[in-house]
């Protein structure tokens, strides 16, 4: 006697759906856009962790710490961004705040650490983080609309 109950993945009724989803959203992180944007991504990420080194500024202990710690974080939230698309929209926003916290941490951050050198740097490493994590918010967006509009196609 067999268990009729018994399904398996190939049966299961969403099983389209979620291998269409996945199709888009592999085709969208293997476009060159989505790819400069992971690798820009990663780059900005390990720039910001060693910039304390490379602007000249390690001194002030607190921004390099920050820096370091902020920037590692950023890189492991947008380095991994091709690998689990699914989450690339809150990953993204995600590093977006730590692009808007690495714009204002010179001001923020124990210390007296606001020097002309801490500040443009982390402005122009802040920006460009925010810039990039919007981007990939954005691309994540589009997939999320692309399977919305296919479900509001189907229950039609």
């Amino acid at each position: 006697m067999t268990d009729q109950t018994h399904t398996t993945m190939e049966s299961h009724p969403d099983i389209l759906e979620m291998r269409e989803r996945h199709a888009r959203a592999e085709r969208a992180v293997t476009t060159q856009q989505g790819q400069a944007v992971e690798a820009m991504a990663l780059i900005t990420g390990l720039y910001l962790a060693a910039s304390p080194w490379i602007a000249g500024f390690n001194d002030f202990s607190t921004l390099t710490v920050n820096n370091l710690i902020t920037g590692v974080a950023y890189a492991l939230l947008m380095g991994g961004f091709g690998h689990a698309y699914e989450r690339t929209h809150a990953r993204a926003w995600a590093a977006a705040v730590l692009g808007v916290w690495t714009i204002v941490a010179p001001w923020v951050v124990a210390g007296n650490v606001d020097t002309t050198r801490t500040v443009v740097n982390n402005i122009i490493v802040g920006v460009i983080a925010l810039l990039l994590a919007l981007a990939a918010s954005a691309a994540a967006g589009d997939t999320d609309r692309g399977d919305r509009g296919r479900s509001a196609r189907m229950a039609r």
